[in-house]
């Protein structure tokens, strides 16, 4: 697995740049491709989370591990935490019960929508009622690039050998309704079933939905 730290993403994202402005047209910037599922989820090391500690990917070896991209502000991610469904609550605990790593990630820059330092973060999570595993703080947007994180909520799904078996949507509807979230298929949760069966989801991408990550 190539891990990226933070330095190699940041080097990888300014080489990138370098092409793209000397190629006129031409994009070019390796570190937003979005990963494919099915394939190795990009490796990622020394993370600082809200608590103060430094995580890597390797750490959750044969562990599955959701990543959560989140913005505390779009309302299509208060539509998965407001009361009384509290809907990613919900999925958390649950994934806590199930041994599953889930690991929420902020990648809204300083001074943009949904950005917050360690101590506010704590204290939105508590405010909620929400129990991540770990909380990311990304505000140079390294980590969200490299997944290609393009929404709050932006979901993964990794299991206990790398695999990314799911990106994407929360679930099928795609709306900031509360009252949508009982009629909709989750595809996070219908992923982690089948990873913990060591099938593949019957769903491995979608196409996600809610506010633009603040990068």
């Amino acid at each position: 697995m190539q891990t990226l730290t933070r330095r190699n993403i940041g080097l990888a994202a300014g080489m990138a740049t370098a092409v793209a402005l000397t190629a006129g047209s031409m994009i070019a910037f390796t570190a937003s491709a979005a990963p494919i599922s099915g394939e190795t989820a990009p490796g990622f090391s020394d993370m600082v989370t809200a608590s103060g500690e430094t995580i890597s990917l390797a750490d959750f070896a044969d562990q599955t591990v959701v990543l959560e991209w989140t913005n505390h502000d779009c309302p299509f991610v208060k539509k998965h935490y407001a009361e009384p469904v509290m809907n990613m609550q919900s999925m958390q605990s649950g994934a806590t019960e199930d041994d599953i790593v889930w690991i929420q990630v902020i990648s809204s820059a300083p001074g943009k929508q949904g950005y917050l330092e360690a101590d506010g973060a704590l204290a939105k999570n508590s405010e909620r009622t929400s129990a991540p595993s770990y909380t990311i703080l990304d505000p140079s947007g390294d980590l969200g690039r490299a997944y290609g994180a393009k929404t709050t909520p932006h979901m993964y799904v990794i299991d206990g050998a790398g695999t990314l078996a799911y990106q994407g949507a929360i679930d099928s509807i795609r709306s900031a309704k509360v009252s949508d979230i009982a009629v909709a298929t989750n595809y996070v949760t219908a992923a982690l079933t089948a990873v913990a069966s060591g099938a593949t989801p019957d769903v491995a991408s979608a196409t996600p939905y809610g506010c633009s990550v603040k990068y």
